[in-house]
C-alpha cells in the first residue's frame, strides 16, 4: 500500500478500486500501513511482534475494540486532520 501513501483520499479509492478488481475471486495477503486499504478485506490479521494478536474482518475488529481498532481510529483522524489542513492551506 505504499503506493497509496501520498495520494488524496479520492485517488486512494481510484486505485483500491483497481486492487479489488484485480484480485476479484483470488487469495492475496496484502501487507498494509494505511488501515483503509484494507478494509474490505475478508479477513484481516493484526501482527504484533511476530505474533497474530487478532483476526477477523474491519467490522469485527473495530466491534472488538482491539489493537486494530485504536490504530485505525487514530489513522482516519490523523488522515482527515491532514486533509482538513490541505484544504485551508492556499
Amino acid at each position: 500500500d505504499e503506493a497509496t501513501s501520498s495520494v488524496d483520499t479520492e485517488t486512494e479509492r481510484l486505485i483500491q478500486d483497481g486492487i479489488d478488481a484485480a484480485l476479484a475471486d483470488r487469495t492475496a495477503f496484502v501487507i498494509a500501513h494505511r488501515l483503509s486499504t484494507i478494509r474490505s478485506a475478508d479477513l484481516i490479521l493484526v501482527i504484533d511482534s511476530g505474533r497474530i494478536v487478532e483476526q477477523g474482518n474491519h467490522t469485527s475488529l473495530m466491534r472488538s475494540g482491539g489493537h486494530y481498532a485504536q490504530l485505525y481510529s487514530k489513522q482516519f483522524v490523523s488522515e482527515r486532520e491532514h486533509e482538513e489542513l490541505e484544504r485551508r492551506v492556499p
